[in-house]
């Protein structure tokens, strides 16, 4: 028997086998196809290896009393109990607290702003008015946070402060207000300044999305007579609903990340209930001192939450036959 009778016999005799070697043959041409993009992508690969899984070794340090002079051998392993002392520090549930308060606003405020800024700006005809309305809104996003601290500070003082004289004049209130020295105001005063910095910065991507949307159906809109808000309700955002889907599965991994230079910077003794949030805590009553321990048990804390609601926004929208992203 010839050796190509043989072969077609295996094939006879067991299918899956020419299956199996079809499969893995496409594969391998799939991935020759694109040895561009693989190219590109893997010095990315290498840097998420080196920086972002490798250093994972170092959470073994939530689980001893870690010590900086000795080595990682010579360390007391104390199984959970930094993790039992984070879960009954009462400071630990209070700027758990104004951490989730603050991402909530600042999740809101921000996705809000940003999409109407971006339909506004998108409707804007005048060319160079609206690359001017765009450059201005973009600039705040590249002041350091020292800078805009400052401004803001300045602008809630309470002598000379802009903030407190416009509403004196408007006779909203009596007598100006010392703005940062009233806890309660912080998590607003710090949502409106997160939104001040970067709401042109993130009308980027909704700017972008708009872009791909078919101006033919804009054009049929017009010739059936529809407004400016209807085209905006019917056509532009539903367009935007995909991408407003994945970023809010995006930010909602970051729930526990609310921003640590604002509330650093504004947060002063009359206002620390309310603006320490968990980046300070584990800076204060971990790195200062000296508790690498505590600081590790917590930032594992704030990861496997962020996993959670992750993959928990992602199944949801994905039970709704949303857009997902995996």
């Amino acid at each position: 028997m010839q050796i190509g009778s043989k072969a077609a016999v295996k094939e006879v005799i067991n299918p899956s086998v020419s299956i199996s070697t079809k499969t893995k043959k496409s594969f391998f041409q799939r991935m020759m196809s694109q040895k561009a993009l693989l190219a590109m992508s893997l010095p990315f690969l290498v840097w998420l290896v080196i920086f972002k899984y490798i250093p994972l070794w170092g959470w073994s340090i939530a689980f001893q009393d870690f010590k900086p002079a000795r080595s990682l051998l010579d360390q007391e392993w104390i199984g959970l109990e930094h993790f039992k002392f984070l879960f009954s520090d009462d400071n630990f549930w209070r700027v758990l607290r104004n951490t989730i308060g603050m991402s909530t606003i600042n999740l809101v405020l921000g996705f809000v702003t940003a999409i109407g800024l971006a339909l506004l700006i998108n409707e804007i005809r005048h060319i160079r008015f609206k690359k001017s309305v765009q450059t201005i809104s973009y600039l705040p996003h590249f002041i350091s946070w020292v800078v805009a601290a400052s401004i803001v500070s300045y602008s809630l003082s309470l002598e000379n402060g802009i903030v407190n004289i416009v509403l004196v004049n408007l006779g909203i209130i009596d007598e100006p207000i010392l703005w940062l020295g009233k806890e309660k105001w912080f998590w607003v005063i710090n949502g409106l300044t997160e939104v001040w910095k970067n709401v042109g910065w993130n009308t980027i991507i909704y700017l972008a999305a708009i872009t791909m949307i078919d101006p033919e159906q804009y054009e049929a809109a017009d010739i059936d007579g529809a407004s400016r808000f209807q085209r905006i309700k019917h056509i532009t955002l539903p367009s935007l609903q995909p991408t407003i889907i994945i970023l809010l599965i995006m930010n909602l991994g970051y729930i526990l990340e609310s921003g640590f230079e604002a509330q650093y910077l504004l947060g002063n003794p009359m206002n620390l209930a309310y603006s320490e949030n968990l980046d300070i805590y584990v800076l204060k009553y971990g790195m200062s001192m000296g508790n690498f321990s505590l600081a590790t048990a917590a930032g594992i804390f704030k990861t496997v939450v962020s996993f959670i609601f992750l993959f928990t926004a992602n199944h949801i929208a994905k039970r709704f036959g949303q857009p997902r992203l995996f």
